[in-house]
């Protein structure tokens, strides 16, 4: 028996002084910390610090088998355990192969055994012509699908057409596993290409642009929207869950505000980056910011912001999207790799950009459904990054500080800042938006099922992670 004990733990119904009584890595019972002496257990008392449940992230790209100099199972795990995340759920891509048939998910997961410090899950991926594979990849234990509405920059993931949509959301409806989809159309007022393209398969190549600028006025918020109004139209027709995928524009809140007061089936994230900076804020040549969706002005990071808030947005996740920093090209926006890697530092990033919006002058939070204090905003954090997460991925037992679930924990300092040096970071590729930038919210344990896998700045128990 382990007994983990604060004056601060972050329960389903707010944060309170409690006990948690710790049996073969299930949470047995909570009892109050006042008067509680445990005996015959040890104890893992820390009465000044936060005690979370541990963070279920949803959107992360391994990327091994195949392309595992990007990022491997290893790598990205040992960054997940350091930054309190206890559970990851892998996309189907940039893997090869894709995780598109049920012969790809073996070497997934033969490619994942024995190398995960926290728990692993994976999404199967909707792509033209693999309908027949969907049920197999479920029976599989795949927790859902991914799909793209434009190119995803690999060859072994193409874009689904409505018509190839038509096909697998009565499969996914009959299975009651989501439909995750980024969320992007190519419409003809901006020509746009595919900001994810890999450099050597961009047709612009030979022209150097360093603007951010340039590159966020070839994906207008119009691309988003129209590609979300896409799956509420067949989310309604299908009654299938569909899941948007990194929510980066207030019109994008704002449809799905509208389908969820209809009754549609769909649920949303954004992700810390969003959440964090601005375009305004994004210099010249700085590729360690591209991304798509691309990361917009700041009326849109507040109307993200407000969409968490209302509900219309259920949760946080990272994307972490690693690539070796030449792919980031140096500075050629026309040629770099979008994505950010950011799996280590989601909760702190997402903490302090949190507590910098409600202390706003400009910032309205009369319609928050809490009162905005310190420890309601960590209550918020739970929802969004813990519990709704661990819904969308049909984890039953995960998510939440609850007799009878995983005790899976993060134990941090809320009023510890830090100045993220890239060099400190354990993703495979250091290169980081967040360099130099201070953050609140230092992690200092990780639990996953009861055992201590990161403290004090280490890993303590490596490869115990179990593939869900």
């Amino acid at each position: 028996m382990l007994v983990v004990r604060s004056r601060r733990v972050v329960l389903p119904d707010g944060e309170r002084a409690a006990a948690l009584y710790i049996d073969r890595g299930v949470i047995d019972r909570i009892v109050e910390f006042a008067g509680d002496d445990p005996t015959g257990a040890k104890v893992f008392n820390v009465p000044d610090l936060v005690i979370s449940p541990g963070l279920v992230d949803t959107h992360v790209h391994i990327n091994e088998p195949g392309r595992t100099d990007w990022e491997g199972f290893d790598t990205a795990t040992r960054a997940a355990a350091a930054g309190g995340v206890t559970t990851v759920i892998d996309m189907p891509l940039n893997s090869i192969p894709a995780t598109t048939t049920r012969s790809a998910l073996r070497a997934k997961k033969e490619a994942a055994r024995a190398q995960c410090h926290v728990d692993v899950g994976f999404w199967g991926g909707v792509v033209p012509g693999n309908s027949a594979e969907l049920d197999a990849l479920v029976d599989a234990g795949v927790r859902g699908f991914k799909c793209f509405l434009v190119p995803s920059g690999v060859d072994e993931f193409p874009a689904v057409t409505e018509a190839d949509l038509r096909q697998a959301l009565p499969i996914l409806a009959r299975r009651n596993v989501p439909l995750l989809v980024h969320a992007e159309i190519i419409i003809a007022e901006c020509g746009s290409r595919n900001a994810d393209s890999h450099p050597d398969s961009n047709p612009q190549s030979a022209i150097h642009n360093p603007h951010y600028a340039s590159y966020l006025a070839t994906r207008p918020a119009s691309m988003e929207v129209e590609a979300i109004r896409l799956m509420i139209r067949l989310a309604e027709e299908f009654d299938t869950r569909v899941h948007i995928v990194h929510v980066s524009s207030a019109e994008g809140v704002a449809a799905i505000a509208g389908a969820k007061a209809a009754g549609v089936p769909i649920t949303a994230e954004t992700c810390p980056h969003y959440l964090t900076f601005a375009a305004g804020e994004i210099g010249d040549e700085a590729t360690a910011f591209k991304c798509a969706p691309p990361i917009r002005e700041a009326s849109h990071r507040a109307a993200l912001w407000d969409g968490l808030a209302s509900g219309a947005l259920d949760l946080i996740a990272t994307d972490h999207s690693p690539a070796p920093p030449a792919l980031k090209a140096d500075g050629d926006f026309s040629r770099a790799w979008g994505g950010i890697a950011s799996l280590e530092l989601s909760l702190p990033a997402t903490y302090t950009s949190l507590k910098a919006q409600l202390s706003s002058v400009s910032s309205d939070t009369s319609h928050w459904s809490v009162a905005p204090s310190e420890a309601s905003l960590r209550s918020l954090l739970a929802r969004w990054m813990s519990a709704a997460p661990a819904a969308l991925a049909g984890l039953e037992r995960k998510g939440r500080l609850a007799e009878g679930f995983d005790a899976d924990l993060v134990v941090w300092d809320p009023d510890a800042d830090f100045v993220v040096d890239p060099a400190h970071l354990h993703q495979k590729h250091k290169l980081t938006p967040y360099a130099g930038r201070s953050l609140f919210g230092t992690v200092l344990t990780t639990f996953v099922r009861g055992e201590r896998v990161w403290d004090n700045n280490r890993l303590t128990r490596a490869y115990g992670g179990q593939m869900l």
